[in-house]
Formats: C-alpha cells, structure tokens, sequence
C-alpha cells in the first residue's frame, strides 16, 4: 500500500463518531461566519499544538527559538498541566501536534508525553531536528505510538545544511533519520510515518532533487517541501529562493517584495485548531511566536471556558472585521481555508 495512503487510513481510523461530529460542527460553523461576518462557534479543536519546550541546540536565522529573542520564558512542559488538558480534550481531539517553538527532545519527558495521548488514540505528530535521535531514543520514539514524524533536513551537504541548520550536523540527523527506519523494521512497526522536511530557500534549493534521492535511499516514507517565512521580506533576503514557486513572496517592478497569496478576513485556524505553550497559555496559532495575543491559561481555567470565551469571540471577531489590524496576520500565508 502507498504509505502516504496508509497514513491517511491510520488518522481516519482514529476518528471516533464524536470526534467526526465535533469536525462537522467546526466545519460548518466556520463557514457560516465567514459567510455572514458574525462569530459563530460550534465545537472543540479538532486539532492542537502543545509546546514540549522553548529550548533548541541550534541557531536557525529565522526562527525566535534559535534567535534566543523571545521575550516569554524558556522552560519545558510538565507532565500534569499536559495530562489534565488532554484528559479534557481527548473524547473530541482528532490530531495533536508535540511542536511549537524549541525542539521536542529536548524535554525529558517527552515520549511519555506521546505515549499518553497515543493510549487516548489520538492521531501524534511531531517535528524535530533530530539531532537527539540516538539508538535509545529512536526505539522508544517507535515504541511511543507517535504517528508521524517530520525531520528537519535543510541540505545534502554539511556546507548547505548548516547555512540555515547554524550549529546543526548533517551526519546526526541522518544516522537519526537511520535510527527510526531501523527500529521501525526491527519492532514490525509502521508508525512513524517519517518525512523529511526541506525548507526551501535560496541556499538550497539545487538540491531538491537530491533530497528525495537520499530519503528514498534511507527508508523515509515521504518528502515535505516548504517554503520559508521570512520576517523581513519587503527589500528581499539571501533566503528567498530563485525558483518562484517556493517563495511566499514575489518580487515587484521596484525590486521590492509582496506576499503572494491574497487573504480574506477569516481564518480557519481560529475556529479548528490553537497552540498551548510549554507554561499553559493558549495563544490563537503558530504564527505568534512569542505568545502576544493570549486567549487564556490553562493553570487556573478549563479548556472549554477559555475556547468559549469573550476574549477568544473579541479575537475571532477582529480576524473577520479586517486581519489587517493583527500584526502577525501580515506576513501569514495560512489559515484562510479549510485544511489549507
């Protein structure tokens, strides 16, 4: 069977008649307020991202975690605030995602994490740089019951891949890369469904093909191709790739650059899905890095009060008017469409 298929077959297995009422509810309720321009809001996330840690080993140019220039406190997620907020959510919660800032690993406990919420059924993801991807940790990765696994591989070559990867070893993420296909044959395992992600930018973009090259010669299942976030994009970057169609930006008459997509005001992430940081606080998407707009904390109140709240409704509402108005929807490419 395609694997890319038998992945998809493993997440629509886990989906419960309640979790698949609760995704009609949230589809059709995000469709009616995009239609009407009022808020209305039907049922719980179906999919959220906790954050293990703010920590990383790496120096990445553009991400807070590896600028070391958040302003909120780096720490790791603790196994009681994430057990009650999964106990909450579970009968309803079709897909969570162990990422946000900082790399997964790096939290001690983070594969029991996993292995909590695999035992719930529902569907794990997570994506690291996989430099902690040791034999021991890769058998216990495997034996967690996690989904799905992204590996960070931003070049074929120590030279590329640690222009973007700043502190990073090639040969690590690919013995780690190793590591799981081993241990996946070993235990008779088909999960993780592993995929190498490559970020697409102008430093690597010639070795694209050799990219899924090497992950066909290792054993990973598929290939993710993406493009780059720039913070800085309107006078251009050394990030932004030649090849137009990995760029989220184009390049205008002037030299200048646009964001290419065009976005309406709404958001589909703000009705289906929210990132929890590693301290509790529930923030709108991935899209704010150093948690600015905070719909709540989950260490004085439950999940459903703080979802249904009058300052997640206020947000909701803003994003409808005008995204124009919330800084970090200016340099978004997301969230305007369903499972888009």
């Amino acid at each position: 069977m395609n694997r890319n298929l038998a992945d998809g077959l493993r997440f629509l297995s886990k989906q419960s008649p309640r979790r698949l009422w609760n995704i009609a509810q949230v589809v059709s309720s995000f469709y009616v307020s995009k239609w009407t321009g009022r808020v209305i809001h039907k049922g719980l996330p179906i999919s959220i991202s906790f954050e293990p840690t703010t920590s990383c080993n790496l120096r990445c140019p553009e991400c807070p975690s590896g600028l070391r220039s958040f302003t909120r406190p780096t720490g790791m997620l603790q196994e009681t605030l994430f057990k009650k907020t999964i106990d909450q959510l579970a009968p309803t919660l079709s897909y969570l995602i162990f990422y946000f800032q900082g790399e997964p690993y790096l939290n001690p406990n983070f594969l029991d994490l996993v292995s909590y919420a695999a035992g719930k059924g529902i569907y794990t993801a997570t994506s690291s740089n996989a430099h902690y991807l040791n034999d021991d940790n890769a058998r216990k990765t495997v034996e967690s019951g996690l989904d799905r696994l992204i590996i960070s591989i931003d070049g074929t070559t120590q030279e590329t891949y640690e222009q973007y990867r700043i502190g990073g070893s090639l040969e690590k993420v690919l013995e780690g890369a190793r590591n799981i296909v081993k241990w996946k044959k070993k235990l008779g395992s088909k999960t993780p469904h592993t995929i190498f992600q490559f970020l697409v930018v102008k430093p690597n973009e010639h070795q694209i093909e050799e990219v899924k090259k090497l992950a066909r010669e290792i054993g990973i299942d598929e290939v993710g191709l993406k493009t780059a976030q720039i913070y800085d994009y309107e006078q251009g970057s050394p990030l932004i790739p030649e090849q137009e169609q990995y760029s989220r930006y184009a390049k205008q008459a002037d030299g200048s650059y646009n964001i290419k997509n065009t976005w309406d005001n709404s958001c589909w992430k703000l009705w289906h899905s929210c990132v929890i940081t590693w301290d509790g606080t529930v923030v709108p998407c991935c899209f704010d890095k150093d948690a600015h707009h905070r719909m709540g904390d989950l260490k004085t109140q439950t999940f459903e009060e703080l979802w249904t709240s009058s300052e997640y409704k206020t947000f909701r509402s803003s994003v409808l008017r005008s995204r124009s108005e919330i800084e970090m929807c200016r340099n978004c490419t997301e969230g305007t469409q369903v499972w888009g």
